[in-house]
């Protein structure tokens, strides 16, 4: 059975687009010489995150780059066979994105501009407006970022678009508000691992959570890379350091697996669920 050997990145990506693009040749080439075929790189990878979450300073906004510009050009060289996932400020005319990209040598396979903004993040990004999956040479595959992956709608969305793997790209700190003494004890850090569980779960699909590391202006990161099972088993797992988690999986057996008795996916009752189909003031969506 083909196994495709997943590595998720736990990893502090600063400012520097420069210097993060000469840290990432190092580790794909070594990734690819160990036969790695996705590699899921955090949010923010180039460019790094904002500091303060409450009110971001515009003089300390990650810069933003051109989608098709030279630096992803530069990453589809890199990257060779080896499918890779990566997260940046995207620019889009006065627009900017918190975005993420799928590539490999061939180019780009698919794009997710964030949904779903925490806190003050909407003064220094607009918001995405859809989740959709994608063809891979490693399965259909959808993205998501921070964020996103807290809402059940997010995942389900790509995993009723065929979805057999997730890509969850962070930049998720520790609690501002609640600082634990000790990282496994934050709140944000029990929710980061339930929310990856439950989403792997919930869709019975392959999910692959990376995080950044250290510290950004009054943001902690969490780490906590992570290979989950359709089940929701962990196959593999970084700590709060810089690490990799990396499992050998074949994903269409494992799923097949997980859905030949229950099937979440054909066993919805849509005619029940009335209530998702309102918006925030419990209006009827058009």
């Amino acid at each position: 059975m083909p196994l495709t050997r997943i590595a998720a990145v736990a990893g502090h990506f600063g400012a520097d687009i420069g210097r993060a693009l000469d840290k990432l040749a190092g580790i794909i080439e070594r990734l690819g010489a160990d036969g790695v075929d996705l590699l899921v790189l955090p949010d923010a990878t180039l460019g790094g995150y904002l500091g303060d979450l409450s009110n971001p300073d515009p003089a300390h906004w990650p810069e933003a780059i051109d989608p098709d510009g030279s630096e992803i050009g530069m990453l589809c060289r890199m990257a060779g066979a080896m499918t890779v996932c990566v997260g940046y400020a995207e620019r889009a005319g006065p627009r900017r994105y918190n975005a993420a990209v799928c590539l490999t040598g061939d180019g780009v396979l698919g794009r997710h501009r964030k949904v779903h903004q925490p806190a003050g993040e909407h003064l220094a990004y607009a918001a995405g407006d859809r989740f959709a999956a994608f063809d891979t040479p490693v399965g259909r595959l959808g993205m998501l970022i921070d964020y996103d992956k807290t809402f059940p709608e997010s995942a389900r969305t790509l995993a009723l678009d065929g979805a057999r793997t997730i890509a969850a790209l962070s930049a998720w700190p520790a609690s501002v508000t609640d600082r634990a003494s000790r990282m496994p004890n934050d709140r944000q850090a029990r929710l980061f691992d339930l929310y990856d569980q439950a989403r792997a779960a919930e869709n019975q699909v392959v999910l692959a959570s990376s995080n950044q590391t250290g510290i950004t202006g009054r943001l902690r990161f969490l780490g906590q890379a992570k290979v989950v099972g359709p089940g929701g088993d962990i196959l593999a797992k970084t700590w709060s350091k810089g690490g990799l988690a990396v499992a050998d999986i074949d994903i269409d057996a494992e799923v097949d697996r997980a859905r030949r008795v229950l099937r979440h996916l054909d066993e919805r009752r849509t005619d029940t669920y009335r209530n998702l189909l309102r918006d925030k003031g419990g209006r009827p969506c058009e």
